[in-house]
C-alpha cells in the first residue's frame, strides 16, 4: 500500500472511531419521536430539546418503542393494513437496520418492549405477537377476534396482555392460564393435554365505549383507563374483576391517547379533533384543566420523573413540551411533519 493510501486509511479509521465515540458518549436519555409524513424517527436530547439525528423508518410509521437497554428502537409501519414491517434503528450508531418482515401479520401498530421482546398488534390480522431479537423471529402469535386491535400493554411478568379494539369498542384482557393444581387451573388429576409454545391463554372481552383507542394502566395496576374517541368518554375497568366500574363523561371527542403520570395522580388525554390536552384527577375522576396545544394532538409521553410531558400536535408539525407542575406549554420541538408516536430510551 502506498503512503497516501495508508494515510487515507488511517484518517478514515479516525473518523469512524470519532463517530462511534460521539454516539456512545451522547445523552444517556433520549426522546424518540416519529414524523409520519417524512417517514423518519427523530432522536432528541430531552435536556436541550435539540434533534440529534433523523433516521428513515419506512412507510406510515405510527408507534415507536425502545429496548430496555436503550440501544435499539422499533417502529411499526402501519398503513391500516397496507404494510407489514417493523423498522429497527440502532440508537448508538444512529442508523437504520434491516426491517422485520411480519408476513401476513399486516397493519402492525401498538408496540411495547417487555422481557427482551418486542410485542406488537397486527390490526388487519386481528392478532398480537412478539418478536424475539435474539433469534430474529416472531416467536408467538395470538388472535383476538376483535376489529382493529390497536394498542398493547404487557405485564412485566408476561402473565397479562391488554389491547384496545377500536371498531369493536372493546378491550381484550388476555391472561395466561394457570398450570394444573394452581388456583383457577385444572386439577392435578386432569387428563394431560399438549401445551402450545407460550402456554395457554384466556381472553376476556370487555365492552367499553365506541372507538376505544388510547389506554393506560394505573401505576398500582388496579385500574385500566380507556379513551373512547367516538363517544368522548373514558371507561374505567377494575383490573381484578375485569368489569367496567365507572364511565366518565369526559367530553373528549376524537380522543387519541391516554397516559397516567408516574405517581398515578393525573391522567392526560389527547384529542385529534379539538387540539386540547385534558388533564383529570385520577382519584376524584374530575377534570383539572384543558390546555389548548394546537389544532389536534396525538401521541403523549410522560417523562419518567414526572416533570414534563411531550405531546405530538400532528396537524401543527410540532411537539409540545408541557410542564406538569404548572400545566403550561413551555416549548416546541420540530421533529418533522405530522408527528405522532413518542418513546423514551435510557441507555444502560
Amino acid at each position: 500500500m502506498s503512503v497516501r493510501g495508508l494515510i487515507l486509511l488511517c484518517v478514515g479509521g479516525i473518523i469512524i472511531f470519532a463517530t462511534s465515540v460521539q454516539a456512545q458518549s451522547g445523552p444517556q436519555q433520549l426522546l424518540l419521536a416519529l414524523s409520519k409524513k417524512d417517514q423518519t424517527l427523530a432522536i432528541v436530547d430531552p435536556a436541550s430539546l435539540k434533534v440529534l439525528a433523523r433516521i428513515p423508518v419506512g412507510n406510515d410509521p405510527h408507534e415507536v418503542i425502545a429496548s430496555s437497554d436503550g440501544k435499539t428502537a422499533y417502529v411499526s409501519n402501519y398503513g391500516f393494513g397496507a404494510y407489514n414491517t417493523i423498522a429497527v434503528i440502532d440508537l448508538l450508531q444512529q442508523k437504520a437496520l434491516p426491517a422485520i418482515d411480519l408476513g401476513p401479520l399486516r397493519g402492525p401498530h401498538g408496540l411495547t418492549f417487555v422481557s427482551g421482546k418486542t410485542w406488537f398488534t397486527a390490526e388487519a390480522a386481528k392478532a398480537i405477537g412478539s418478536y424475539d431479537p435474539k433469534i430474529g423471529k416472531v416467536d408467538w402469535i395470538l388472535g383476538t377476534g376483535q376489529d382493529r386491535t390497536h394498542m398493547i400493554w404487557v405485564a412485566q411478568d408476561q402473565k397479562r396482555i391488554l389491547t384496545t379494539n377500536v371498531n369493536s369498542g372493546s378491550v381484550s384482557i388476555i391472561d395466561k392460564a394457570p398450570p394444573p393444581g394452581a388456583p383457577g387451573g385444572p386439577p392435578h388429576n386432569a387428563p394431560p393435554r399438549p401445551t402450545p409454545p407460550g402456554g395457554d391463554w384466556e381472553q376476556t372481552v370487555v365492552k367499553v365505549g365506541n372507538g376505544s383507542e388510547g389506554f393506560d394502566v394505573s401505576p398500582d395496576g388496579k385500574e385500566i383507563w380507556v379513551a373512547n374517541s367516538q363517544d368522548g368518554t373514558i371507561s374505567i375497568i377494575t383490573a381484578a374483576s375485569k368489569n367496567v366500574t365507572d364511565t366518565i363523561s369526559a367530553n373528549v371527542p376524537g380522543a387519541n391517547r391516554l397516559k397516567f403520570t408516574p405517581d398515578g395522580a393525573r391522567v392526560l388525554v389527547s384529542s385529534l379533533r379539538t387540539g386540547d390536552l385534558t388533564i383529570f384527577d385520577s382519584a376524584t375522576r374530575k377534570e383539572i384543566k384543558r390546555v389548548k396545544l394546537g389544532h389536534g394532538n396525538a401521541g403523549i409521553l410522560v417523562q419518567p420523573d414526572g416533570e414534563r410531558a411531550f405531546v405530538a400536535c400532528s396537524p401543527d408539525n410540532y411537539i409540545v413540551v408541557l410542564n406538569l407542575k404548572s400545566l403550561e406549554d413551555v416549548g416546541h420541538i420540530d421533529v418533522g411533519q405530522n408527528p405522532d408516536g413518542l418513546a423514551w430510551a435510557v441507555r444502560q
